[in-house]
């Protein structure tokens, strides 16, 4: 700048000198360059040549996809800029597009940084709206950034000039230079305002996240809904607040998992087959574009239902109306909104491994903490099903049950209590004789048997009932998927792309396909209903014939628990023995009953109990 002023002095030295008129019009067009040339530098003020235009690359950011379409929008940050660079006649080269928030393990705008590096993309300045627009991590991350700019001799510019581009060097006056006597006037300006978006973003994130804390530990719900479930907002005692919904359709898909299992005769991936049966597919996910976050590229679920899945639900407490999670510091809470199923048929679907319990309206969970009869060891021992059903006729307390082996290498089986300072013993066999016996004398009580009938066939309508949703639930499957057959079939006759329709054409075979599955579990539906009247016979033919099922079963011990339940209170081997064992009181002895066999079995060698 200095050179060019010095020879427009020169010239018109030179012109003035000579004092030619013929040479005025050129003096005067000199004279009036030379003052727009200072003009436009002194606006500058930190540019030393003439007007030039530069490449620049723009980075638009924002924090999530809700911002950018309620918001400060891309499309408003980018017309902005966009303005400014025109009144700058500046050529922008590129446009990044952040839709995602910083860590401090990744900046999303370094991507763009990283493009201003390579020379071959010939990029001179770095516009950004703002400096809370490039990055909200404060003073030591804005110096960060910028210095990785400033090494390629990338210029940080903002829309609303806080960021200066011009230099000064305090030793400028001696012609010297050094790293420290350079420096930008605008620093200070520029890491205030770094550390104000800093401590705005944390005002921002503390009154958002602190709320959603306090609304989550009253029982509310700040997520998403979990499968099952639907989020509404209702008026509250606490203002318009979220809770959880049964969904329409995914609602009956759990409460059809927890109610198999507490039924108990099926396996659980028998349990998976049948829901699947019912349509249950897995919600979609959307897969987004890492560049452009409102790009969807993809789409993941739709899957059935797996046996790891069907675990995870069942031991899942917010089906039961309870959420548990870190901003609940791991403590329950109950929910202000009604579970897919009961505290009571949660606990008897997961079987112990998860127990709530709910006392004074303190909710605990405990997590693998089996009954106390499962800590006992073989308990579960098939040769030995009764000794928790009958006690010891001299503690009162569960029999023991092993095999001793003999001198010569025989083993015999026994039920025992020789750990409680007495000693009783008596032989398998003995043992299940005195079972068969008494059990044979044994019928149900005239006053009870109506009772026991109406309990069973309300227990069968609500069966009944069960499969008449499931029946409407694949009847609707089968209509939605028609529907979709037909649409795909339309779509099909427009198409010209071969790989389209063979895609078009792939989904319709499995479309087919799954109504052809689902048509056929319907009619496999209607073939096994059983009338009731052979229900009914069925039922009075167990009522009359107690000892079939008492005795009769083949899983040892199903048999014994079916055992257990038929007395008030668990009998001793001595009350087995005379008979004088405290009954439920649909179950009594018949009038027959012998008690002339009644005899107790001690070892040899001690002297026999005595019983009044």
């Amino acid at each position: 700048m200095s050179k060019i002023n010095l020879i427009i002095d020169l010239l018109l030295l030179l012109l003035l000198q000579r004092k030619e008129s013929a040479l005025l019009p050129i003096l005067l067009l000199i004279v009036c360059w030379n003052i727009k040339v200072k003009t436009y530098y002194q606006l500058k003020g930190n540019m030393s040549g003439p007007i030039t235009q530069e490449n620049a690359v723009v980075a638009i950011r924002i924090s999530s996809i809700k911002q950018g379409l309620q918001g400060d929008s891309p499309e408003a940050q980018k017309e902005q800029i966009e303005r400014f660079a025109q009144t700058h006649n500046i050529v922008i080269k590129k446009f990044f597009v952040f839709i995602e928030s910083a860590s401090r393990e990744q900046q999303p705008i370094q991507e763009a940084i990283d493009y201003c590096k390579d020379p071959k993309n010939d990029i001179q300045l770095f516009i950004i709206k703002s400096i809370d627009r490039f990055t909200r991590g404060g003073s030591y991350s804005y110096d960060h950034l910028k210095m990785q700019l400033t090494r390629y001799g990338v210029k940080l510019v903002d829309i609303y000039g806080i960021i200066g581009t011009q230099q000064v060097n305090t030793l400028e006056h001696l012609g010297i230079s050094y790293d420290w006597s350079v420096y930008q006037p605008t620093k200070k300006a520029e890491i205030l305002e770094a550390e104000r978006a800093k401590d705005e973003m944390r005002d921002i994130m503390t009154r958002m996240i602190g709320a959603e804390i306090r609304y989550v530990r009253m029982g509310y719900r700040v997520r998403s809904a979990p499968l099952g479930y639907i989020n509404e907002k209702v008026e509250t005692e606490h203002g318009k607040r979220v809770i959880l919904k049964p969904h329409p359709q995914e609602s009956l898909w759990i409460k059809k998992m927890f109610e198999l299992r507490i039924r108990g005769n099926m396996s659980d991936q028998q349990i998976v087959d049948e829901v699947n049966k019912l349509g249950y597919k897995s919600r979609v996910k959307l897969i987004r574009n890492k560049q452009d976050k409102k790009q969807i590229i993809d789409q993941v679920g739709e899957k059935k239902l797996t046996l790891k899945q069907l675990w995870t639900k069942i031991q899942n407490p917010i089906y039961a109306g309870v959420n548990i999670e870190a901003w609940t510091k791991d403590h329950p809470v109950k929910g202000k909104f009604e579970g897919l199923v009961s505290i009571e048929d949660f606990n008897k679907a997961n079987k112990g491994k998860i127990i709530i319990t709910e006392v004074q309206g303190q909710i605990r969970i405990y997590k693998e903490k089996p009954p106390d009869w499962l800590l006992k060891k073989g308990v579960r021992n098939p040769d030995f099903p009764y000794k928790r059903y009958v006690m010891c006729p001299t503690c009162e307390k569960p029999l023991y049950g092993s095999a001793s082996r003999g001198k010569l290498g025989k083993y015999y089986p026994a039920y025992h209590c020789n750990k409680r300072g007495h000693y009783f013993r008596v032989s398998k066999k003995d043992f299940e004789e005195v079972i068969y016996n008494f059990v044979k004398n044994l019928n149900i009580t005239k006053d009870y048997i109506d009772e026991l009938m109406s309990a069973v066939l309300e227990e069968w309508d609500k069966r009944q009932q069960t499969l008449d949703k499931d029946d409407k639930v694949i009847e609707t499957r089968i209509a939605e998927l028609k529907i979709s057959s037909k649409l795909i079939a339309d779509k099909i006759k427009i198409l010209v792309s071969e790989a389209a329709i063979r895609y078009m054409e792939e989904d319709l075979v499995k479309i087919e396909k799954e109504i052809e599955n689902l048509e056929a579990e319907k009619n496999k539906y209607t073939k096994e209903s059983i009338d009731i009247k052979e229900v009914t016979e069925t039922v009075k033919y167990f009522l009359e014939h107690l000892d079939d099922l008492l005795l009769g079963g083949s899983d040892p011990m199903k048999r014994a628990a079916y055992f257990g339940l038929i007395f008030s209170l668990a009998p001793t081997y001595q009350e087995l023995v005379s008979g004088t064992p405290s009954l439920a009181p649909y179950v009594a002895l018949k009038k027959d009953y012998d008690r002339s066999h009644s005899r107790l079995v001690t070892p040899t060698g001690v002297e026999p109990v005595l019983y009044e």
